[in-house]
């Protein structure tokens, strides 16, 4: 991803550079971003598509819808603020975190509904390894205590193929030429406020929120 743009607006490497230079400067970013930066910017990029209320991307089959609920933090490398918390149910899609976000900062940890036809999920994920925090399964269907066993791994399989079908989906956009050219200044422009696109009203939001 050599001369691309990061969702803070900092630019990475160029094609023209030296090798040995551009290697060194990734050892670099590595130490002062750390390996989280990554899932910040699939979060943070989550963030963005999941505030129109529409199904992000197919799932066997069936639409997976995406919202943010309750707690988020977000983490930066600079400025004066490099760390700050959200609460509340509709938090994540403030005006307040929109600022932050503009500012520099990324989702490092948040807590998310997956809406996958009439099941429900929600989980918390977190920057660092994108692992499943905290999960809540849809209310099993069967009653026999081996059944049930067997019905908890299954949505559990569930849930951890529809975070790795979003973070392929992501990778994809991220590792594509639009990534810097429409996908980064569109998100900039949805920081400030200035994103025309149609967004899932706040009551709208607020329902979803409480399932």
């Amino acid at each position: 991803m050599r001369g691309d743009t990061g969702v803070d607006g900092a630019a990475t490497e160029e094609e023209t550079r030296d090798e040995a230079e551009v290697e060194r400067d990734k050892a670099r970013e590595q130490l002062l971003r750390g390996r989280a930066y990554l899932g910040r910017e699939f979060l943070t990029w989550l963030l963005w598509r999941s505030e129109s209320g529409d199904a992000l991307v197919d799932f066997e089959g069936t639409g997976l819808i995406v919202l943010y609920t309750g707690r988020c933090t977000l983490r930066g490398i600079n400025g004066d603020v490099t760390e700050m918390s959200a609460r509340g149910a509709l938090a994540p899609y403030s005006e307040q975190v929109k600022h932050s976000l503009d500012r520099g900062l990324l989702i490092h940890q948040a807590r998310l509904r997956f809406t996958h036809g009439e099941k429900a999920y929600e989980v918390t994920l977190d920057a660092e390894f994108l692992d499943i925090r905290a999960a809540k399964l849809p209310e099993l269907m069967t009653e026999e205590e081996d059944d049930r066993l067997q019905e908890r791994l299954y949505l559990t399989e569930q849930l951890s193929a529809m975070v790795d079908t979003l973070v392929q989906a992501f990778l994809e956009v991220r590792a594509s030429r639009n990534w810097s050219k429409k996908v980064v200044p569109a998100m900039k422009s949805w920081m400030k406020g200035e994103d025309e696109a149609p967004k899932a009203n706040k009551m709208q939001l607020a329902r979803a929120a409480r399932g």
